[in-house]
């Protein structure tokens, strides 16, 4: 049936609402500080708790246990480890730049903040620096509210007599928006603060003259260039760099300070199992030496005194927590009681003017007291000048006070006062306590009604606070401000050890790599039907480039290869070729490194290494192959050879300077020497050589060594036709060039 006495509502309009609520609850009274005292309310409470249970710095310590059931049970009804974990933050000099909690116990380590021993083991009280907070708390200062029970009352916020919000910052997520405020120097703060007092008008960059950039609570570098801090603090938002801090001694690395809640355990590990994995060859062995005098001592030993040591830092820096980014987010609750990210001058004028409206509320809490007292004073005055009429009255009535009040034009107050006092009080030192007391009273007045009646003066007050303060409870920057050139990893080639290999290549496309130059390909054991196509040599930390018959180039690093004990592995487990492609060639050396291809048609071009590695499982086309052409082995040049020998398989011969040959990245090239066009003529023997070496021929049992004469009548230029070879050696099988005796 249908009851008159619910409401309907439609379910999309009741869960929009229910999680506005929601959201709007974890945004206010949960994730973000307020500007005033820079809290969130969970902190706040447990500070106030702490104040009530009589823990100050000067007091002994207590259960943490105690605050946290004093804090669950009046302030904060929520879990008890949340809580907990709230105060150990506070605790931890390693996470705020100004504690607000001394503890006494374990509370945890840089290495794992969270490793704090349970609340029933470890003791606490507020540190000296909660006196910022809390001091003038009693004085009329702030706004109170009731707890969630009704029962106590907590204050909204707490009186701050510096920003803390900017001292130790802040971060936490709430919903759809998030803080991440970081922590500054105190006497930083404090110059900004008085700097915007006395100029109003001033700008961020002004501020930033006085206020560079964070201060964490680490030796660690901020190696943020100032123009980008400048952006962070114009918008409120962005994200700034810590490097760690490094000294050489005795040739080993020492790194002596690390990044905000970095962890020397974590960075030990990642460095060691970049060890593990042969990706830092250069360094031997690390180490943690940290103990109580030198709390961060890291020991990077490297293979030998030849390592540059800074780029092994640099390297590291890229990838590992010894460089860490940090995200800035100044989102915070205004004055307003709205979420909204501050730029760092609007930011500094909120808590200003909240200071001075804390400031304002104290002087006239005091002025009210003053003007309370003053009557009373007078009222004592009197009594002491009537003393035998108020005795009198005091015995003789039963209702003394209307009696004194009719009979000495007293008030309310002064009877009521008259009546408290005590009969020693009433000796003649105690009329000039009194008269003094007025007297100190007045002038107090004065000035306290002249400080409320201007705002120049009200500044002067400020100000003079402000540095007070900073006198008392300011040092010297932790984390220092550097310019630092960005950390780049080291390419993987340069890490990996560069060991001698032999690439082998088998005739179905399968790959393998030995160790050593002193292999035989030819020996080793190959599947069924398969056999040994061609071989290579060089090192393990170059790129090993694959051709196949239709002049594409594919790329893979040598390190990367199967060893030559098994059979290796297929190219098409590493290559997507169009087609059933046969590889006929491989390639190993240094990027730099030129090399001449060519087609059986006589064109060819030289190219580099590195113009044929490619990323791409395809392939690259480099050598465009005319109609009925099949590429050439490809012959890598040698720093020493300047020419190349050509031999067609019409006994024609040249010798031809290798400068003649364009150097292309890819292409058909040109001709290597004059082949008629119409002809079936094509390219045998290709090789490069130096001028002087020696060349033998050799077609069937007979050979033919080339001369000195010889060699300079089959030298010719590159579009020229070349020479006949000798009658009975217009067929050579193969040809042997060697360097001359020395």
């Amino acid at each position: 049936m249908y009851n008159d006495d619910l409401e309907c509502i439609p379910l999309h309009q009741f869960t929009e609402q229910a999680y506005l609520d929601y959201a709007m609850s974890v945004i206010l009274d949960r994730a973000l500080p307020h500007v005033g005292d820079g809290l969130k309310p969970v902190q706040r409470r447990i500070v106030y708790a702490m104040s009530e249970l009589g823990l100050k710095s000067s007091n002994k310590y207590k259960k943490s246990a105690r605050t946290v059931g004093d804090v669950l049970g009046k302030f904060h009804p929520h879990g008890d480890s949340a809580c907990y974990e709230a105060m150990v933050l506070m605790a931890q000099s390693f996470s705020y730049r100004y504690p607000l909690i001394d503890g006494q116990g374990n509370w945890g380590s840089p290495d794992d903040p969270k490793s704090f021993a349970a609340m029933r083991y470890t003791e606490a009280r507020l540190s000296p620096y909660t006196d910022l907070l809390l001091s003038e708390l009693p004085q009329g200062t702030v706004d109170w509210q009731p707890n969630f029970d009704g029962t106590l009352e907590e204050p909204k916020l707490l009186p701050a007599r510096l920003p803390n919000i900017l001292l130790n910052g802040s971060s936490g997520i709430a919903v759809g928006m998030a803080t991440d405020i970081p922590p500054h120097n105190l006497k930083e703060v404090v110059a900004a603060c008085i700097h915007l007092l006395k100029n109003p008008k001033a700008t961020v960059a002004e501020l930033c003259s006085h206020l560079p950039g964070p201060d964490y609570p680490t030796e660690a570098e901020i190696i943020t260039s100032s123009h980008e801090l400048l952006k962070i603090y114009e918008t409120g938002n962005g994200s700034l760099r810590m490097r760690a801090c490094y000294t050489k001694e005795e040739g080993n690395i020492i790194i002596t300070a690390l990044p905000y809640q970095a962890s020397g355990a974590k960075i030990i590990a990642q460095i060691a199992t970049q060890m593990t994995t042969k990706k830092l060859p250069m360094v031997e062995d690390i180490r943690d030496e940290s103990d109580h005098e030198n709390p961060v001592r890291l020991v990077i030993e490297p293979r030998s005194n030849r390592i540059n040591i800074e780029e092994v830092m640099a390297h590291l820096f890229a990838t590992t927590d010894l460089e860490r980014s940090y995200r800035v987010n100044m989102n915070i609750i205004g004055l307003d009681y709205r979420p909204q990210v501050k730029n760092l001058k609007t930011l500094l004028q909120e808590w200003l003017t909240y200071r001075e409206q804390t400031v304002r509320r104290r002087l006239e809490y005091r002025l009210h007291k003053i003007t309370q007292r003053l009557p009373i004073l007078e009222g004592l005055l009197i009594a002491l000048h009537n003393l035998n009429t108020v005795i009198a009255i005091i015995r003789e009535q039963d209702e003394p006070k209307p009696m004194l009040m009719k009979k000495l034009a007293l008030s309310e107050f002064q009877a009521e006062a008259i009546l408290e006092l005590r009969l020693r009080s009433l000796a003649k030192l105690e009329e000039l306590k009194i008269r003094n007391e007025q007297k100190d009273l007045l002038k107090e007045q004065t000035n306290l009604e002249k400080l409320l009646g201007s705002d120049k003066e009200l500044k002067k007050l400020l100000t003079k606070e402000l540095q007070t303060e900073a006198e008392l409870y300011g040092d010297s920057r932790r984390s220092p401000l550097v310019q630092r050139a960005q950390a780049q990893a080291l390419n993987e080639s340069v890490l990996l050890p560069t060991e001698p290999i032999t690439v082998i290549l088998s005739l179905k496309g399968w790959i393998r790599a030995a160790k050593g130059h002193d292999i035989d390909p030819t020996a080793l054991n190959y599947r069924a039907g398969d056999s040994f196509v061609d071989a290579c040599q060089g090192r393990s930390h170059q790129q090993v480039i694959l051709l196949d018959a239709t002049g594409r180039s594919y790329s893979t690093p040598a390190h990367t290869l199967p060893s030559a004990r098994s059979f290796g592995e297929p190219l098409t487990s590493r290559f997507s070729p169009a087609n059933t492609i046969d590889f006929t060639a491989v390639l190993l050396g240094e990027p730099d490194t030129r090399c001449l291809l060519a087609s059986s048609t006589g064109y060819g071009f030289i190219t580099s290494l590195e113009d044929m590695y490619t990323k791409n499982k395809a392939g690259k086309a480099v050598l465009t192959l005319p109609t009925g052409a099949h590429n050439l082995p490809p012959l890598l040049i040698q720093p020493e050879q300047d020419h190349y020998l050509v031999i067609t398989s019409a006994g024609y011969m040249g010798i031809i300077p290798l400068t003649e040959l364009p150097q292309l990245s890819k292409g058909k090239g040109i001709k290597l020497l004059n082949i008629p066009s119409k002809s079936q003529e094509s390219i045998i023997h290709l090789a490069t050589l130096n001028l002087s070496d020696n060349i033998t021929l050799y077609s069937g049992k007979r050979q033919l060594q080339l001369k000195e004469r010889d060699r300079d009548f089959y030298l010719i230029e590159r579009g020229r036709r070349g020479n006949k070879l000798p009658r009975g050696f217009q067929n050579i099988d193969h040809l042997e060039i060697t360097a001359p005796k020395k």
